[in-house]
């Protein structure tokens, strides 16, 4: 068993290349002697054993110029010499070239002429390994200096992705509430200005149609509001300040029917003077505010023709129209006077808001 183990590290130590390179060497120096001992004493004209000897004797002093070239620039390579460099591997690529050509020539077998070529080439390769490569121990150990310094790049490498990672997954987590709030506001502004774009055009359509039916059928149902629809009820009689109640109520059909009209049209307005008296002469009353006067006392936008008013205008123009003259305009007076100027307003708010302004005044105690 201790053979064994002593055999096999024997092995391990054993140099397969160096020995492989040895072989080489001595088959081309033997091919070489063989070829020129045997051959070069008849070349020079010598036969028997004075020619054997001589070639032989040839042979063997140009392999060991051939062996000694070689050896010596093993030498100069290993001392770093450059001159020596140079010449030694001068001298072994001419004592290959040589016994390349000698072979190539005077050889049976031209075969075996680039053995000494093979065994130049292992032997250079052996001296490059060891003169400039580092040794298998060295070379263990700057590969596993360099598989060290591979690791540690790739880890911290990997070490700084993860930072990324972790600190954009952080950045994510602390806006996800403010993202959520964001696209909150978006879709609550989307639903509300959808909304108010549909509440607008049925606004829009609204007014246009309101619009529409004042221009078509407006004097047509100011002329019915001004009818007497009591029929056989007699005409009360109006006295200044007050209103004498109806006296003949016997027709209970015609009551009924004035009920009902009553219930669907616009409260009356408060007959005044100028509607129920006959010959009450009116005239425009000098310094009068303008329009605009009272729409800057209203704090208003000064009403034009022509355009929807509010509230506070249409009150604006209505006591504009009513207080012109003197004595002030009745409301039939000034509803003419109204569409006549190209006022729009809706009948129903224009009774009111006259209305409104009448009670107004007749809360307020006389002078």
């Amino acid at each position: 068993m201790k053979t064994f183990s002593t055999i096999r590290s024997a092995a391990r130590r054993l140099d397969v290349f160096a020995v492989v390179e040895k072989l080489l060497t001595l088959a081309a120096l033997v091919l070489v002697a063989v070829t020129v001992g045997g051959q070069l004493g008849h070349i020079l004209g010598l036969h028997g054993k004075i020619g054997v000897l001589v070639g032989w004797s040839i042979a063997i002093v140009y392999d060991a110029l051939w062996i000694g070239s070689l050896r010596m620039s093993e030498v100069a390579i290993r001392q770093r010499s450059t001159v020596g460099i140079a010449v030694m591997i001068g001298l072994s690529v001419v004592a290959v070239g040589t016994s390349t050509a000698t072979l190539l020539i005077l050889g049976h077998a031209k075969v075996f002429a680039f053995v000494p070529v093979a065994a130049a080439l292992f032997m250079g390769l052996r001296l490059f390994a060891g003169n400039v490569l580092a040794d298998a121990e060295t070379a263990a150990v700057i590969a596993e200096q360099s598989a060290e310094d591979r690791n540690a790049r790739a880890l911290a490498a990997a070490g700084a992705r993860h930072l990324r990672s972790e600190a954009t997954t952080d950045v994510l987590t602390e806006t996800a509430g403010h993202r959520a709030e964001m696209e909150r506001q978006i879709a609550r502004a989307d639903v509300l200005t959808r909304a108010q774009a549909e509440i607008n055009e049925a606004r829009s359509k609204a007014e246009k149609r309101l619009a529409k039916s004042e221009e078509k059928h407006g004097a047509a149902a100011l002329a019915f509001a001004g009818r007497d629809l009591a029929l056989a009820v007699s005409r009360p009689a109006v006295t200044a300040g007050a209103v004498t109640p109806v006296t003949d109520r016997s027709v209970t059909g015609v009551t009924q029917v004035k009920a009902e009209i009553e219930a669907v049209t616009p409260p009356p307005v408060t007959v005044d003077e100028t509607d129920s008296q006959e010959g009450v002469a009116q005239a425009p009353v000098e310094g009068a505010m303008t329009l605009q006067d009272l729409a800057d006392v209203a704090g208003v936008e000064t009403p034009e023709p022509g355009v929807t008013l509010t509230d506070e205008q249409l009150e604006v123009v209505l006591r504009w129209l009513r207080y012109a003259m003197e004595p002030p305009r009745s409301y039939r007076q000034a509803q003419k006077e109204f569409r006549a100027a190209g006022f729009i307003g809706g009948e129903h708010r224009v009774r009111r808001i006259w209305g409104e302004i009448e009670t107004r005044e007749a809360s307020v105690p006389a002078n």
